[in-house]
Order: C-alpha cells, then structure tokens, then sequence
C-alpha cells in the first residue's frame, strides 16, 4: 500500500512541480508587484514543466492538474485586476476538498480507499475489508489535514486582509502550506501503514 499511495499521489515530484508556479508567480509580484508579468511567469513555468514531462514520456497527469489551477487563478486574477484573487481557487478548492474528504469518512467511503483502488484495478475490493476500511479512514483524516490547515489560516487573510500585504501574506502562506504540509501528511500517512501489516486482501484461511 506504501508504493501505491505514493504513485496515487505522484511522488516528491509532483507535489514539487505542483509548487513551482505559485512561488515564481509570489516572488514576481513581491518584487515587481506587475500582476500581467507574475501570471505570465507562472503559466509559461506550467508549461514548461509539461513540455518535459512529455519528452521525458513520463506521466503528465500532476502537472497538467497544476496548469489548470494555475490557468484558473490567472483568469480570476485577469479578470477583476486584483493579484489576491489567484490564491481565491485554490481556497475555494481546498475547501470543497475538505468537504468531500469528510462525507466520505462519515459515510465510511474513506477516499483514500478510492486512491488505493485506482491502482490496483478494482475501486472498491477496499471496501470489502473492514480492517482496511478503518485503516483508510484514518490516512484520509491525515489528508485531509493540510486542506483544513490552508482553509482556516488563509480563508480569513483573503476575506479581510487588503493591499500588496494581503497578496505577499496568502502566496507566503500557499507556499509554506502547500508541498511542505502535503509532505507532512504524506510522512505521518507512511508512518501510520509502517506500524503493521496493511494487505490489500485478507490473507486467505490456512
């Protein structure tokens, strides 16, 4: 389960690629404070890093998921000219995927689950066990921790924070709360499955 929830989640890789542009875009606009510049920076960075994912004909899949949020932002930020609104999608993302990650634990359809059954072939033979249901119950609590953590410190910066400090304070707060947390929870995730043997399948009878 270790190695799959790493691939689920794209390795050390991905969460860096997903990173990259938020902080060429925080550091652009600290410095030069021209929002056309920093989004411009941002979305070229994207899609660099997709360019060479497809020339090294590896997966694109997490880069392409970065592009699309960074696109997001820059439109919202384009649109009503004010740099906070490119940290707006990524609040607003986190805070449905909070949500999301809650029902399913209320409903004991823990995702994490779903993000081991999507590469072992079957979706849902997780479920059949109950043992691994309570174990991906509690790795979806850890992953959904970082989402909690950026909603509640940067849900309150962007309603009521205002000028270049609100702006420096939300891409301050996205990069320090975004791989470095997701690592945080992806670390304790590991050290939850390491404390015991975690099977796919219940071994069979003897």
């Amino acid at each position: 389960m270790r190695a799959q929830l790493a691939k689920a989640f794209g390795g050390v890789r991905g969460i860096i690629e997903a990173a990259v542009p938020t902080i060429a875009f925080t550091v652009s606009w600290i410095t030069t404070e021209d929002l056309k510049l920093s989004l411009i920076i941002s979305v070229a960075l994207s899609v660099v890093l997709l360019v060479v994912r497809i020339a090294q004909r590896s997966t694109p899949q997490f880069v392409i998921n970065s592009l699309i949020g960074i696109a997001i932002g820059a439109f919202f930020a384009s649109r009503t000219g004010d740099a906070k609104d490119y940290f707006l999608p990524g609040i607003l993302w986190n805070t449905a995927y909070m949500l999301g990650m809650l029902v399913s634990i209320v409903t004991r359809w823990p995702v994490v689950g779903f993000l081991i059954g999507s590469v072992t072939g079957d979706p849902t033979a997780w479920h059949k066990d109950q043992g691994i249901v309570r174990l991906c119950t509690r790795l979806t609590w850890l992953l959904m921790l970082p989402c909690a953590v950026r909603v509640a410190v940067q849900g309150p910066v962007y309603l009521f924070g205002g000028g270049d400090q609100a702006v420096a304070a939300l891409g301050f707060a996205k990069i320090v709360m975004g791989w470095p947390l997701q690592v945080a929870a992806f670390a304790a995730m590991l050290w939850v499955l390491g404390r015991g043997r975690t099977p796919i399948k219940p071994a069979a009878s003897v």
